[in-house]
């Protein structure tokens, strides 16, 4: 059992993610509404791999930004805070310097004066040039959007990334800053247009995507998708595929452009990119309904990259959505013939192992020693790659349902 100094101290444990709130003000108002609260999915690049925070009780850290220019304020409450006379010299955590040093400069620690700033949304236009605007349905409103391209050589827009790019500590995993210094990086910054209650214009600051130009030889270049967050008020609304689109009609029509590529996505945005793709590449007569169900062929993949900047490998999974889509899965032998088409696939890195081992065996029979590599055993392949086929088709359901439900809209 333990001893009450220890369980004093334990309770004054908080999760780290629980004790963080964000907001994006737009009116005095939004400061103590609790509908405008929203939450890290990760504090653990901030606060280290236990995400936890010792030394307070009731402990709220409010990280709030201005929902145009990212105008900040860092500040914090707490009922109860650890005193290491009677603790045995035990410390609380610092808060505050470990976020600060994360931030842009200029950050706000009096509420006042961070209120006062919110007068600068008045006049807050977004830097850049606009690339799209299209509207959303959101429950019975029309919301208006537009995204913008812009570079550091606009000016104020290098103080306003440095504002906003803080947000992907909380919601990239493994995130880093981007040199700023480099000018092949690209910015895509999405906003939503709103008019206030005496009918002036304003704009909040809805997400954003940096993408890097890549030398591709011998003069071309290779666009890669390296970061995209929509901010977590705006997510469920369709936003980031209207981001994705926008990128693409940027590089899809330049000759220059060899292939649009993306940086280690994540689950989420990589299901993101099928549901765009798959919708592109519906349009193109390769991908017609009677070709799918015909193979993967060259022609698809010639279409997709010359056309919408697809590569290869991407246009294949692309054609395995399509065809997926396109197969009934109550008749059991084009269901069958689906599979086996993707489980050959899959099996291609199996067997381009097995290969390298059989000519690695026949190069040490000639020194007469023998390898300790193994492949594993038939049964035990098929039973993994029976696995990973259905791992994929759940992926590609969840793309195809959004493509239905895109079509009853």
């Amino acid at each position: 059992m333990e001893d009450p100094a220890t369980a004093r101290l334990k309770a004054l444990i908080v999760n780290s993610n629980d004790a963080l709130e964000f907001k994006l003000i737009r009116t005095v108002g939004d400061l103590e509404n609790d509908e405008t609260t929203f939450k890290p999915e990760m504090s653990h690049q901030v606060f280290g791999d236990s995400e936890s925070i010792f030394g307070y009780r009731d402990l709220k850290v409010k990280l709030y930004y201005s929902a145009g220019c990212l105008e900040t304020y860092l500040g914090m409450t707490y009922s109860e805070k650890v005193n290491k006379m009677i603790c045995e010299g035990v410390e609380a955590d610092e808060v505050l310097p470990k976020i600060v040093e994360k931030l842009a400069p200029q950050v706000h620690d009096n509420l006042d004066l961070f209120i006062k700033s919110l007068e600068k949304d008045d006049t807050f236009r977004p830097q850049g040039e606009l690339l799209h605007s299209f509207s959303v349905n959101d429950e019975g409103y029309t919301r208006k959007f537009e995204v913008y391209k812009a570079d550091m050589t606009y000016k104020g827009f290098k103080e306003y990334h440095q504002r906003l790019q803080t947000f992907v500590l909380w919601y990239i995993d493994a995130a880093n800053f981007i040199d700023i210094d480099d000018d092949r990086w690209h910015y895509f910054n999405m906003f939503e247009k709103y008019y206030t209650a005496d009918g002036n214009v304003r704009y909040a600051t809805t997400g954003f995507a940096t993408v890097y130009q890549y030398y591709a030889y011998p003069h071309h270049t290779r666009p890669r998708i390296a970061q995209v967050l929509i901010l977590p008020p705006f997510q469920n609304m369709g936003l980031g595929a209207h981001l994705l689109h926008a990128i693409y009609r940027e590089y899809i029509g330049r000759n220059q452009v060899k292939d649009i590529t993306v940086e280690d996505p994540s689950v989420t945005f990589q299901r993101l990119r099928d549901y765009v793709d798959a919708i592109n590449c519906s349009t193109l007569p390769s991908f017609s309904c009677e070709y799918l169900h015909q193979g993967f062929n060259k022609a698809m993949a010639v279409d997709a990259k010359e056309t919408f900047k697809i590569n290869k490998k991407q246009s294949r999974r692309v054609y395995e959505i399509l065809r997926l889509r396109a197969t009934d899965l109550t008749n059991e032998h084009m269901y069958r013939e689906y599979r086996l088409d993707v489980k050959k696939r899959l099996n291609i890195p199996y067997k381009r192992e097995q290969n390298d081992l059989r000519k690695l065996e026949c190069a040490l029979r000639h020194i007469d020693q023998k390898s300790n590599v193994t492949l594993p055993a038939l049964e035990q392949r098929l039973q993994t790659l029976e696995k990973e086929y259905r791992s994929l088709e759940e992926e590609y359901k969840k793309v195809i349902k959004r493509l239905e439900d895109a079509d009853e809209l």
